[in-house]
């Protein structure tokens, strides 16, 4: 079975001109065998109903030219419908039949043994063949005929009138060589076409795969650093891979970019505790001071860290993400805050739409939501609001998303809103906390292209903080 499966992908066709080229050429010889099946079918039908129809006007034109005597011999015209009918073996013959069971014959049927004739009724026609004859060498062949009931009458009177028959036949390797000489034109035509054909199905399919090969050239610019995106001029059909390409180009640029800042800032941050606690040792500093000194600089070098890591989690997130339900990761995250905050008696109310759901990783969703409703418990005096509903739509993309935290709190005055939403900065200094719930959240709304927007509550009267994701890929 494994040695199936290697030959058949040995066998597959590993690139898309291949696979396009491979079925048009099937296609293209299953069209032509058929059209020329067809066409040779055809001229089998035309060549034995025009047969039909030449034995017949010959056998009428004998029938006007023929002449009988006044003791009923037969005067046949000197001048027959067709030449061959002179020659000795021309394979075309004429006969009449008489009622006295004599017949004449053409000059072409000297040698040749034809069927035998009966008389057929006043204007009954017959056409029947192949029937089979001696030809003039003593081989046997075969010959169409058709025959036609004559009477004549002398002068118009009945009294004297007698019937008699005209048959005129034909060598039936007439139309084999017909055909034979048909086909031979035929397929050389059809090979002709289906050469051309096949060229101009390369140049069209050379022609459909260059927007393709326009991508890979655009990514292979990128990749090099000569651009720093994919291009938006594409077909309709690639403009959904264009625009993820591009989606995840950027997300891993700012993805290193974060990863880099964080790393920087920590290492950064950590040099003025650790050049502290080297100047302490050089001075000599007693144990018990030193120790205090110590403490102190190892809980800020914790927070540094704490604070970096923290922000290294929301550098990034994964481009294409199955959907996930909000209510869930809501309910959990209020269960455990309503009880750090019993105290106060605070309660968290949910207006989330069935239909909503986050696209992304369900960490992210997490952070968010934990983040804002940690922030709205802290300064809420008794109620919490959290509506989601879903954003804005676009064609072949997910839908965005609306995520509203409210409380009943003091509220953030407009010119504190940009301060609240730097790293470090607390909206009270007298709150516990490091001041980076609210950046982690507003990083991670950038990370996900969406706007973060800070305001007053117009129904409990406090914070206001609103989420749009746009819609994704």
């Amino acid at each position: 079975m494994a040695g199936d499966n290697r030959i058949s992908a040995r066998l597959r066709p590993r690139s898309l001109r291949a696979r396009q080229l491979l079925a048009a050429s099937i296609g293209l010889l299953a069209f032509l065998a058929l059209a020329g099946y067809a066409l040779d079918r055809a001229f089998i039908d035309v060549a034995s109903e025009g047969q039909r129809e030449r034995l017949r006007n010959y056998v009428y034109s004998y029938a006007g030219d023929i002449e009988f005597l006044r003791g009923g011999e037969l005067y046949p015209s000197e001048s027959p419908p067709d030449e061959r009918f002179q020659r000795p073996g021309s394979g075309l013959y004429a006969e009449v039949v008489l009622p006295s069971g004599d017949s004449w014959t053409s000059r072409s049927a000297s040698g040749p043994q034809l069927p035998e004739a009966a008389m057929l009724s006043a204007r009954e026609e017959k056409f029947e063949g192949p029937l089979p004859m001696v030809q003039s060498n003593g081989t046997p062949g075969e010959v169409y005929r058709y025959g036609l009931g004559l009477v004549w009458a002398p002068d118009g009177r009945s009294d004297n009138e007698f019937a008699y028959t005209i048959y005129v036949m034909e060598d039936a390797g007439i139309i084999p060589r017909q055909v034979r000489v048909f086909r031979a034109a035929l397929w050389v035509n059809l090979g002709v076409a289906g050469l051309i054909l096949l060229l101009l199905q390369g140049l069209i399919v050379r022609w459909s795969l260059w927007p393709l090969r326009r991508v890979e050239h655009e990514l292979v610019r990128v990749q090099r650093g000569q651009s720093e995106r994919m291009g938006m001029q594409h077909p309709r059909e690639l403009q959904p891979l264009t625009e993820s390409i591009n989606a995840l180009i950027e997300s891993e640029r700012e993805h290193l970019a974060r990863q880099r800042n964080t790393m920087s800032d920590l290492a950064h941050s950590l040099k003025t505790p650790l050049a502290v606690l080297r100047s302490r040792l050089d001075a000599g500093t007693g144990d018990a001071e030193l120790r205090e000194e110590v403490e102190t600089q190892l809980q800020r070098m914790t927070d540094l860290v704490t604070y970096q890591l923290a922000r290294a989690a929301s550098s990034g997130h994964q481009l294409f993400s199955a959907a996930i339900e909000i209510e869930p990761h809501a309910e959990q995250i209020v269960r455990g805050l309503e009880k750090i905050y019993a105290a106060k008696g605070a309660v968290c109310e949910f207006e989330i739409e069935p239909s909503a759901r986050f696209h992304g990783e369900p960490g992210d969703l997490q952070e968010l939501l934990g983040n804002l409703l940690e922030n709205a418990f802290k300064w809420a005096k008794s109620r919490v609001l959290l509506t989601v509903r879903p954003g804005e739509t676009a064609p072949n993309r997910r839908p965005g998303l609306v995520l509203v935290v409210e409380d009943d709190g003091p509220g953030i005055p407009p010119d504190r809103v940009a301060a609240v939403l730097q790293r470090g900065v607390r909206g009270d200094e007298r709150v516990q906390g490091h001041g980076i719930g609210l950046s982690i959240v507003q990083d991670l709304v950038h990370s996900y292209r969406g706007e973060l927007n800070v305001g007053r509550s117009e129904e409990l009267g406090g914070a206001c903080f609103s989420v749009r994701l746009p819609p994704g890929f």
